[in-house]
């Protein structure tokens, strides 16, 4: 395993983070729970080392889940969790008041057993609740014992920005893909001139860059993939194969050309990628064996949807 540092901290991430959503089992199909432990498990002894979740991830099932599977092993893995985001029967809303922030954070450290929390982060904006007040928490709970680091995630440039002007962000977690590029509009130049650790989610692009999809999904109504990643849906699905065709001279399999071009990007720290069993994260960790060339690298930040 490689590993990065998060500067200023004594934070040392593997490359690749264990990403926990498909856990939740509600927005995934499904996913059984041993296969989830195992999966865990393997990743520690890959020497994945940070583990990202978040209490709405199944309404805390993933919380739980990862709780069982690092029990005993709490030495060897960072926990990142997160708060503000809740659910009302099936309405999603945010909330990052002190006061919610208080009770989230105590649900997590007993969803994971734990007595603290790695690196706790601020899930999505709240625009209802001063940033201020959201991050006096943070500082709060920080000088508690009950978090080391907080970061946020999901914050556009001005807002982190403001956010980093009020107090020392520690991370800052965002969509990066061979797709989805926004990041490296204005976020990732800024995280990387303020030491800011960097950690990326869907570089699978909800598993579309796998390659495992020759046509259309019919997926449920539920499913994550058929509103939180627009690969799957209509003309959209067939430029997306069109890119991966024109990656097949790279001779590797698409999922380690996709997690190797996100995690060698100037700035990330980690990406994280999601599984739903032990066999995705030997496959998946293969792409550390290998390295994009810079005419690769060319060849793929000049492909675009």
């Amino acid at each position: 395993m490689k590993y990065r540092e998060i500067k200023n901290t004594d934070l040392k991430l593997s490359q690749i983070a264990l990403g926990t959503w498909v856990f939740g089992s509600d927005m995934w199909g499904g996913s059984a729970e041993k296969p989830c432990i195992d999966a865990v498990k393997t990743a520690l002894d890959c020497g994945i080392n940070i583990i990202d979740t978040a209490p709405i991830y199944g309404k805390g099932r993933s919380e739980t889940l990862v709780g069982k599977a690092i029990k005993g092993m709490r030495d060897k893995v960072l926990i990142a969790t997160k708060c503000g985001l809740l659910t009302e029967g099936k309405q999603v809303f945010h909330n990052l008041s002190p006061a919610s922030i208080r009770k989230e954070l105590d649900k997590s450290l007993k969803n994971l057993g734990v007595e603290y929390i790695d690196l706790y982060q601020c899930h999505w904006p709240d625009p209802e609740t001063p940033l201020e007040d959201t991050l006096s928490e943070l500082i709060k709970m920080k000088e508690s014992g009950k978090i080391r680091y907080f970061g946020v995630s999901n914050f556009d440039y001005s807002l982190l920005y403001k956010a980093q002007r009020m107090t020392d962000i520690t991370s800052c977690q965002g969509q990066y893909s061979i797709l989805e590029r926004g990041l490296e509009n204005d976020v990732l130049p800024y995280t990387f001139d303020n030491d800011i650790g960097v950690l990326t989610y869907g570089s699978l692009a909800g598993g579309i860059l796998s390659g495992k999809y020759t046509e259309p999904q019919k997926l449920a109504k539920s499913d994550a993939r058929t509103y939180f990643y627009k690969y799957y849906q209509g003309e959209i699905f067939k430029r997306v194969t069109d890119i991966l065709t024109s990656l097949k001279d790279i001779n590797k399999p698409y999922n380690q050309i996709a997690i190797n071009w996100a995690r060698q990007r100037r700035g990330v720290t980690s990406v994280i990628v999601g599984c739903r069993n032990p066999e995705q994260i030997l496959n998946n960790i293969k792409c550390l064996e290998w390295e994009l060339t810079l005419d690769q690298l060319e060849l793929i930040n000049k492909t675009r949807l």
